[in-house]
């Protein structure tokens, strides 16, 4: 999961989008990551917050900084524990080389 916080997030969001991920029907049979134990990356993501809409260098302005994202991000893993996940994490900040397969065509953007 890449996991991007803006400013307007907070602790209720960052529970509601643990227990959406948690239950989200999006596996083969339309089981979710709770029903079969799956166990979950989390990686902090600002870039999901990237905006393109005007000129050639998108603009990083709607991303929350690192003291306000990094908490809300580590709330998600807590949140996500406390529902029974085996959660991985990434550094948060640190400039990594992560290697993403998607199984099948999706990809999708949760607003909680």
């Amino acid at each position: 999961m890449l996991v991007g916080v803006t400013h307007t997030d907070g602790r209720a969001e960052a529970a509601r989008l643990a227990a959406k991920l948690w239950g989200l029907r999006i596996l083969h049979g339309e089981k979710s990551c709770s029903d079969i134990g799956a166990p979950l990356l989390v990686i902090s993501q600002f870039t999901l917050y990237g905006d393109a809409r005007r000129g050639r260098r998108p603009t990083w302005q709607a991303a929350a900084p690192g003291p306000v994202a990094e908490p809300l991000v580590e709330a998600v893993v807590a949140e996500l524990r406390a529902l029974g996940a085996q959660v991985e994490t990434g550094v948060f900040g640190a400039d990594m080389k992560v290697t993403l397969t998607n199984d099948g065509p999706i990809t999708l953007v949760l607003d909680v």
